[in-house]
């Protein structure tokens, strides 16, 4: 695919220098979401300071995707420019000395100028995992929410099948999101729920997300599961276009962003 220009985006350092893209992966427990927050601590303050530390520059980094409270990430990337002469390889291990462990860089890019990190991705894969078990897990406490009552996961993957396509996701949206005002159509191209022994897992993978929109989704699926909720319902849910109106919303520890796909790998982009 050929990669359109675009303009600049909102926050993107307007500095001189190259750009560089990093792949990350966190454990987002202990973080207030991926973007700065005055006296709280985030994974994009922790990587400024990194990125301070390692070149002596202040540096804003732009992320793909701004993952919320609690939420985890494998495959977030983030880009910023930079006036330092370090090859790629020493991003990787040069940050990640400076990085807390529960933070990591996993390789490094640099890009041509024109590469934006949010409006260039084309598509942005998460899961969210589900413990169904009688008895908590100590492995997977801050990776998993735990439904005690048998899942019925055939049934909640059927109805998954419906999110597939364009369509209004306003009623899987928190009702306090700011995206309300703007569009809240989106476009899904896979849903799906699978079981792995007592782990569940549902993979989704969209243009875009709404703020809170898979962990309602995921909440709604779950009752369907449970038999409190007929797939009818959830597609009256789904049609209904009212804010908050699916749900329960369920915890972040359960939500990690896989990856943000683009037109091209990042070695085409140099």
């Amino acid at each position: 695919m050929v990669l359109t220009l675009t303009a600049p985006e909102i926050g993107q350092s307007q500095k001189t220098g190259t750009r560089l893209v990093l792949v990350l992966e966190y454990d987002g427990t202990n973080y207030f979401g991926f973007q700065w927050q005055a006296n709280a601590p985030t994974i994009q303050s922790e990587l400024e300071k990194a990125l301070e530390k390692l070149t002596g520059e202040k540096i804003r980094v732009v992320a793909a995707s701004r993952t919320d409270t609690g939420v985890h990430a494998r495959g977030q990337v983030v880009s910023f420019k930079t006036d330092s002469s370090l090859l790629a390889e020493a991003f990787v291990h040069g940050l990640n000395y400076h990085l807390p462990d529960d933070i990591a860089v996993k390789s490094a890019y640099r890009v041509r100028d024109y590469f934006m990190v949010r409006s260039m991705a084309i598509s942005r894969e998460y899961n969210y995992f589900i413990l169904n078990s009688q008895t908590r897990s100590p492995m997977t406490t801050r990776f998993a929410h735990r439904v005690i009552g048998e899942l019925d996961v055939e049934a909640m993957n059927k109805a998954s099948q419906t999110l597939v396509g364009i369509h209004d996701f306003a009623s899987f949206a928190s009702d306090i999101s700011a995206e309300l005002e703007k569009s809240t159509i989106r476009r899904v191209y896979r849903a799906e729920m699978k079981r792995d022994g007592e782990l569940i897992v549902f993979n989704v993978v969209a243009n875009a997300f709404l703020r809170h929109q898979i962990r309602s989704t995921v909440g709604a699926l779950v009752q369907i599961g449970l038999n409190r909720m007929s797939e009818a319902e959830f597609i009256n849910i789904l049609e209904s276009k009212k804010p908050g109106r699916a749900g329960p919303t369920l915890p972040s520890c359960g939500l990690c962003l896989v990856r943000v796909n683009y037109p091209c790998a990042f070695e085409e982009m140099r």
